[in-house]
């Protein structure tokens, strides 16, 4: 049965450092630039003196960045007391959500939580403990559960290694789906001086993918939303240009990219025997090595483009951390596991898969909520670009489209949400500042909806009646 409704407003203030980001984060990317390349260098800086020194290409320890400085006051410890509510401020936020969650748009099933970040008080809950489907607003668990196994800067490597005898190179796929023809041909041009250097011009090629276990297609089949979910892959299996959302995929993700690798050698005079074929890694330092972009930032593409093929990939690495196998079974335990670590509400919650394309994935309101109000907390600052990466409302990622007819265009710039959409399923959760700068958490869920088109919208306007409140 669903929770009874609870709702408390509480008093407080914060400075609107999150608006901020918000706005600069418009014209930034989830690859660089802009505020969330900021909050990340202020946030991997040591908190003492000292010199500081490039990262090395390999991965290194995690660090313990300290908060970003882009809202010192918003981002205030969850353990301090709340502050008492000035007088005459309103106290009723069911008056304003009740009716808004009653919009037919949204079907019969709903279940919201809104939590003050920094205290960590619901002020709203309808049935928040009660487990939806969530569509992709999973990603946000799985992406935490990442970033709290692995650390922000961590990276996928891609590796080739020699035989004993020189006369054989194998491709091993460490699970990095963002590999691209820029890297893969790095890779080729490093291996071929290797070889050189070695006295070896010709070569026969294999290619690894033994890391991952399993199914390697998605429990939805063959779709354009996610290609084969294989440890090595260039360009997340794209046939087309394409850079996010759905696109023609490939059948055989691995052997094109092996492929696309003997090509690239053979250009930079290493010559392949054969056709590259399936093999198993040999014993032995790799030749060379290509890295993936640091774990924030893929958490952070993640999150704006709903990308699935990387929020797979993500639970895989959690799975790996984890000694579990790198399967969509052993990346539930794994993800679970995690997140239990974290200590957020896991009754009934199950991550069938990591992207949400699964319809057996089922979250509460409130495991979402304490996620996000974690990630605002000075103690888990590994977790910081779960909010980072949330699309910005009206502007970025898949919120570009939304928050441009009022009364929801009140939420434009200060709503950064992820989203959810499968056929009767839409959701949205990530956070709001309001108008009194303080920094709320919510989560919205939907089932049995009508259309995306009528629920969409529904959940835009409850979000921005968040960002007026006071």
């Amino acid at each position: 049965m669903p929770e009874p409704r609870t709702w408390q407003l509480t008093a407080g203030s914060a400075a609107l450092g999150l608006v901020l980001a918000a706005v600069a984060v418009t014209a930034a990317g989830p690859w660089d630039g802009g505020q969330r390349t900021a909050e990340r260098a202020r946030a991997a800086a040591p908190t003492a003196g000292g010199t500081r020194h490039a990262p090395p290409p390999a991965p290194a320890a995690p660090r313990r960045p300290a908060p970003a400085p882009s809202a010192p006051g918003v981002l205030t410890a969850l353990r301090a007391p709340a502050p008492a509510a000035p007088a005459g401020r309103p106290a009723d936020l069911a008056a304003v959500l009740v009716p808004l969650l009653a919009d037919p748009g949204l079907g019969p099933l709903r279940t919201a939580s809104v939590v003050d970040t920094a205290t960590g008080r619901q002020l709203y809950g309808e049935g928040p403990g009660t487990p939806m489907t969530p569509a992709s607003t999973v990603k946000i668990a799985t992406a935490a559960a990442a970033l709290s196994a692995l650390g922000p800067d961590h990276r996928i490597a891609t590796t080739v290694t020699a035989a004993p005898d020189g006369k054989a190179v194998t491709l091993t796929g460490g699970g990095d789906p963002t590999l691209d023809p820029a890297r893969l041909g790095a890779l080729a041009a490093d291996t071929a001086r290797a070889l050189k250097g070695r006295g070896h011009t010709s070569v026969r090629l294999a290619y690894d993918t033994s890391l991952y276990r399993g199914p390697a297609l998605h429990p939805i089949g063959p779709n354009e939303n996610i290609a084969p979910v294989v440890a090595l892959m260039t360009r997340e299996g794209r046939l087309d240009d394409s850079e996010s959302g759905t696109a023609p995929r490939s059948a055989d993700p691995a052997r094109d990219t092996a492929t696309a690798f003997a090509e690239l050698l053979t250009r930079a005079g290493i010559k392949v025997t054969g056709d590259p074929a399936p093999g198993r890694t040999p014993q032995g330092a790799p030749l060379a090595r290509t890295y993936s972009a640091p774990l924030a930032d893929l958490v952070e593409r993640t999150l704006t483009h709903s990308d699935n093929d990387l929020a797979e990939a993500l639970a895989r690495q959690t799975a790996l951390a984890r000694r579990q196998p790198a399967s969509f079974q052993g990346a539930e335990k794994a993800v679970r596991d995690e997140l239990g670590r974290l200590g957020v509400p896991l009754a009934g919650a199950r991550f069938a898969d990591g992207s949400g394309l699964d319809r057996r994935d089922r979250v509460s309101a409130a495991l979402l909520t304490g996620l996000l109000t974690r990630a605002a907390d000075p103690a888990h600052p590994a977790l910081r670009p779960l909010l980072t990466g949330l699309p910005v409302g009206g502007f970025t990622g898949t919120l570009a489209g939304r928050f441009d007819t009022a009364p929801a265009t009140a939420g434009a710039g200060l709503v950064r949400a992820k989203t959810g959409t499968l056929t009767g399923v839409n959701t949205l959760a990530g956070t709001v500042v309001t108008a009194d700068g303080r920094l709320l958490a919510f989560a919205f869920l939907a089932g049995r909806t009508p259309s995306a088109s009528e629920a969409q919208p529904a959940l835009d306007r409850l979000s921005a009646a968040l960002a007026g409140r006071k």
